[in-house]
């Protein structure tokens, strides 16, 4: 499964390509909101984790475009975010988001969450154990 990581922070950024590569994913990773559309429209990835909050353009809005493309629109998309106030999960969903995880990032259960996205969309996956 190929997995794009869009998030302006490069300690997030090297902290989850290196423990999701150790479970099998193959990662790219943008670190702002319209690198990560291009590379979307490039790479088309069978998940993107998008952070929410970056400067140029946020996660709403890059979700909101994604989902507004016909070529973007089917990629699942992963809200990571320390937005945790109350309605901020639907303000995520609202734009497209499939999913909500918070940060600081619980890896077991960002796992699960990227297991039940990849079967809502029928998207093969294995995953190896430890990471």
């Amino acid at each position: 499964m190929h997995i794009l990581i869009v998030d302006d922070d490069q300690d997030n950024r090297t902290i989850l390509t290196t423990r999701l590569q150790r479970r099998g994913f193959q990662i790219s990773t943008a670190k702002t909101g319209i690198e990560g559309l291009m590379l979307a429209l490039q790479l088309k990835p069978d998940l993107i984790l998008m952070d929410m909050s970056m400067p140029e353009l946020h996660g709403w809005g890059a979700t909101a475009q994604l989902k507004a493309s016909p070529q973007t629109r089917s990629i699942p998309v992963i809200a990571i975010t320390a937005y945790t106030l109350a309605g901020d999960r639907e303000r995520c969903m609202a734009v497209g988001c499939d999913a909500y995880v918070e940060k600081p990032i619980d890896f077991n259960h960002l796992i699960a969450t990227i297991q039940r996205v990849a079967e809502r969309h029928n998207i093969a996956l294995e995953i190896k154990l430890g990471g």
